[in-house]
């Protein structure tokens, strides 16, 4: 009876993980846009923190998320696939892979024609990327994403900003999740080593504090949505310069 219950359970356990891979890997329906040029000089910056997309590695693979998506930035860094569907004049086969870095904002003044308004779930492309998946002429296309895990080059980059009495980090090229909501942050110096501290999201994927760590070297503690951390020990020599970016261990994926 012990042996049939243990096989009972086992079965329930594998049912329950095929069924949240599945759940995690549905289709779901939107539209697309895009924005800018083919250079994607107009996708650069953006309300997610992060500068320029191409020294940071993101490139042109990105794209704005509108406010049923975006989450007020927390998804900031997730990677997600997009194909265009149920539109044999404008799609394209094939599909593309792109990171959230920006958010496309509702325009209430224009409740029927402003594809970013909520509830509606909206992916503002590159030019580049929409065109991989539609015709420059529809302007607008149906399409069907999922989230997808990130594949990143690397370590987690963090560059250090603000001054010796507040400390902004912006944390990014997260494999896995991608999209970050917690960071704890830690300095050690000969004398003696700091608890682990709690930041606070400034925006996008800028987060700060304001305890005094200059002259410490520096260590982190990164969780993203799915509940996974990775703790990076040391990042920063003892002179750490503001400005300057920083890498540490990545999320397996």
């Amino acid at each position: 009876m012990a042996g049939a219950g243990s096989l009972l359970l086992a079965m329930a356990v594998v049912i329950c993980l095929v069924t949240t891979a599945t759940a995690r890997q549905r289709w779901k329906a939107a539209h697309a846009t895009f924005y800018g040029d083919m250079s994607g000089n107009e996708t650069m910056m953006g309300a997610c923190g992060y500068g320029d997309l191409f020294k940071q590695g993101y490139g042109l693979e990105t794209a704005a998320l509108s406010t049923a998506i975006f989450n007020g930035g927390q998804t900031c860094g997730a990677c997600y696939k997009i194909k265009c569907y149920n539109s044999k004049q404008w799609c394209k086969k094939g599909t593309v892979r792109v990171t959230a870095t920006n958010f496309c904002p509702p325009n209430y003044s224009k409740p029927g024609g402003n594809w970013c308004n909520p509830p509606q779930e909206h992916f503002d492309l590159s030019l580049p990327m929409f065109l991989k998946i539609a015709e420059y002429k529809a302007g607008i296309v149906p399409v069907l994403y999922r989230r997808v895990p990130c594949l990143r080059d690397g370590g987690i980059r963090f560059e250090i900003r603000g001054n010796p009495y507040w400390m902004l980090v912006l944390v990014y090229n997260i494999g896995g999740a991608g999209s970050v909501v917690d960071v704890k942050i830690k300095g050690s110096n000969n004398d003696s080593d700091t608890e682990w501290i709690q930041m606070s999201r400034n925006w996008g994927q800028n987060w700060q504090t304001w305890h005094q760590l200059v002259g410490h070297r520096l260590s982190f503690q990164v969780t993203t949505s799915d509940g996974k951390m990775v703790q990076s020990d040391n990042v920063t020599p003892p002179h750490w310069k503001f400005g300057d970016v920083y890498e540490g261990k990545q999320f397996p994926v």
